[in-house]
């Protein structure tokens, strides 16, 4: 278990007097890399990144399309509503219906976000104050952390990698705790390690949270990104979840629509409203051409996830068995879902830590990667790749990284 209430200050402290809240955020360990990798490519070098989640696939032409005509319409370019117009909002609430067979009132249980991760921050400052503590996953996808951090709460980080123990350990958080947690975070399919869970995971966690009195947030970003059979358990589908939280989703990664920003809420009909409230002060929503797009892509398009989340599950096993033949002791667990793979640093790098190691693959071997690092002390000794590239280029990045390490004279056989 780890807390971080007192987050360690930025490596850049501001020469204005900027909030408290600004000044408990850590530094950006993701920063370095970012930067070299922007040098490189401003330099004209080939830099194949795998370290971010960022759809590399276009939309389905129909969603085209229609964003397409949609924007010439004059009446889109207006401001929206912050809820989200009405028939997106019944579409989502239709399509969890179709999936999960969970029924949502459009009107009061469902509202539309800048993307998920927008709409999970404006629900912690919505929910969350000072003195008040959210458990979140660890390893931990950063928002889940600093969205409570901003909202000036209090951060308990539990390993999720063992979803029973993770149980385990919020009831007894919640019994030896004062003031006990408010809200609980969860993250499945996991982001970074890949973990995943089965309904039953969700009906103790509906137990717990009316016993202990928690709301919960859950994440549920990868949710069609799911292979060989396996389909990842709605927290919505539950039996009294709605008393207790809510789900976000997202369009960026079922449909490819990262950069569009199309995100949904629903659940609880007070969380909702409570975060109506908040977005009703921030924002005039989502710029409506793409939401109309967005009812499209809900409505026509769910055979294309299918078919990404085929061609995902190629790139996954085209990753993991070009590590593997490299022969240096990677240690790959092929995830059931999402769109990263979790990987164990092999031992004779293991020293550098993850930051630097992550770094050596940038400079040396031209390939960005996640370091584990980045996702809290629970992710030091891995690495975050994550399957956006075809094929090809996952090939000739791995052949990359092994170049990169038999120059050190470490790989225990030639590099094919």
């Amino acid at each position: 278990m780890r807390s971080e209430s007192e987050t360690p200050q930025s490596d850049n402290p501001f020469s204005i007097p900027v909030a408290s809240r600004l000044r408990r955020l850590p530094p950006y360990l993701f920063g370095k890399i970012n930067k070299v990798k922007y040098e490189k490519r401003v330099a004209g070098i080939d830099v194949i990144d795998l370290g971010m989640g960022n759809p590399t696939d276009p939309p389905d032409k129909m969603i085209l399309e229609k964003m397409a005509e949609a924007v010439l319409d004059e009446r889109n370019h207006r401001y929206s509503v912050s809820t989200g117009i009405a028939n997106l909002r019944k579409e989502v609430c239709m399509r969890y219906s179709r999936r999960y067979g969970v029924t949502l009132d459009p009107n009061t249980e469902a509202i539309v976000t800048i993307g998920s991760k927008e709409g999970f921050s404006h629900m912690c400052l919505a929910l969350m104050g000072p003195g008040d503590t959210a458990i979140v996953p660890a390893p931990s996808f950063p928002i889940h952390v600093y969205a409570v951090v901003l909202a000036s709460g209090n951060v308990i980080a539990l390993d999720t990698r063992d979803p029973n123990e993770f149980l385990r350990n919020v009831a007894y958080t919640c019994e030896h705790l004062y003031p006990k947690p408010k809200v609980v975070i969860v993250n499945f399919p996991h982001n970074p390690s890949g973990t995943t869970i089965e309904q039953d995971f969700y009906v103790e966690l509906v137990r717990l949270a009316k016993k202990y009195e928690f709301l919960v947030l859950s994440d549920f970003a990868y949710a069609d990104i799911c292979y060989e059979g396996y389909k990842a358990p709605s927290f919505l589908a539950t039996p009294g979840a709605k008393d207790v939280g809510v789900e976000f989703t997202t369009m960026s990664k079922s449909y490819s629509m990262a950069g569009w920003r199309v995100g949904f809420c629903c659940g609880n009909s007070e969380m909702v409203r409570a975060l109506g409230t908040i977005k009703g002060y921030y924002d005039y929503g989502l710029f409506q051409a793409i939401q109309i797009a967005a009812i499209v892509a809900i409505r026509h398009c769910d055979e294309s996830i299918d078919g990404m989340a085929a061609e995902y599950q190629k790139r996954r096993d085209v990753l993991c068995e070009s590590l593997e033949r490299l022969g240096v002791g990677w240690e790959v667990e092929r995830p059931r879902a999402g769109m990263f793979v979790w990987a164990k640093i092999p031992d004779q790098w293991a020293g550098m830590g993850s930051i630097d190691f992550s770094m050596k693959l940038l400079e040396e071997a031209g390939v960005a990667v996640s370091p584990g690092r980045g996702f809290g002390p629970e992710g030091e000794g891995f690495l975050r790749l994550a399957i956006v590239e075809n094929e090809q280029r996952l090939r000739q990045a791995v052949r990359e990284i092994g170049r990169c390490l038999k120059k050190d004279g470490k790989a225990a056989k030639a590099i094919g």
